[in-house]
């Protein structure tokens, strides 16, 4: 029995069943963690949502800015809905897009495995939130996007501001403000402000800035944190964070981190993408 997690997939279908074939994955026995954005940029997005949920319990999801970007998509009028990119429109015109974006719709922003020791995130944690209160922030969020006022949610999601949690918060903006922390943080001021604009690696950034997991006054968490999203810092281990964004749909590959072994193993598969340099994209 083993329990991998594999970083950002981003429509990479054919990178994604040879790993999982390298991994020699076994769905009665194995788990596989995926740290979101499943979907859009590497053009199977349809097979690879497909794929993931066909798995059923043998998976777990952690949302991603691209598939909850998908979500509220899926919520605007058709004729919107034609004119995002064909990767997209192909998942949103399947016979099966109901399925599969109810399936989507289900899945968490963070997930914890006290037995593993492991905590799933997407992008990461605001440094002064315990790890009961970045699970309560996201189960209420959660809430939100499943319940009857997903669609006021998904359409007031996108936007930059408020760009500091406090637990002042309230409304759209507290919700919008933990799904920018759960999905598309990178790095942040002294007091846990987010810089949406710095996506390189680290030493790019501008002064004062810092990786989210370095924020001074990190709380001390007896965890573990699994994440993707940060294709520039590629991967990497330390300060009890796990990131295996390698940017497989930029040309690099595509790694999984084994959870349940006495030392981190990695498992990766190169893409089949030709390389893009200089990519720091969300």
């Amino acid at each position: 029995m083993a329990t991998w997690a594999i970083g950002d997939v981003q429509g990479c279908h054919d990178e994604l069943a040879r790993l999982i074939d390298k991994l020699r994955f076994d769905p009665a026995t194995d788990k596989l963690w995926f740290c979101g954005d499943l979907v859009n940029r590497g053009g199977q997005s349809l097979a690879v949502l497909r794929l993931v949920r066909s798995l059923g319990s043998s998976a777990v999801v952690a949302l991603g800015n691209h598939d909850i970007s998908l979500l509220a998509i899926a919520e605007r009028k058709q004729q919107e809905q034609a004119r995002v990119n064909p990767e997209l429109r192909e998942v949103l015109f399947a016979p099966d897009r109901d399925d599969l974006l109810n399936w989507l719709r289900e899945q968490n922003l963070v997930h914890v495995d006290r037995n593993l020791g492991f905590l799933l995130v997407h992008a990461g944690l605001f440094h002064r939130w315990t790890v009961t209160q970045a699970e309560e922030i996201a189960r209420e969020i959660e809430e939100k996007l499943r319940g009857e006022g997903s669609r006021r949610l998904l359409k007031q999601m996108f936007g930059n501001k408020p760009d500091l949690w406090t637990p002042k918060l309230r409304g759209i903006d507290r919700w919008r403000t933990g799904i920018n922390v759960f999905t598309r943080m990178r790095y942040c001021d002294v007091r846990g402000r987010i810089a949406f604009a710095d996506k390189g690696m680290p030493g790019t950034q501008r002064p004062g800035l810092y990786p989210w997991f370095e924020v001074p006054g990190q709380v001390k968490r007896d965890i573990r944190v699994v994440c993707g999203h940060w294709s520039t810092l590629g991967r990497f281990s330390g300060l009890g964070i796990y990131a295996i964004d390698t940017g497989c749909v930029w040309g690099g590959a595509l790694t999984a981190l084994r959870l349940d072994s006495e030392e981190p193993e990695f498992v990766s598969v190169k893409s089949d993408r030709k390389p893009v340099a200089g990519k720091e994209q969300d």
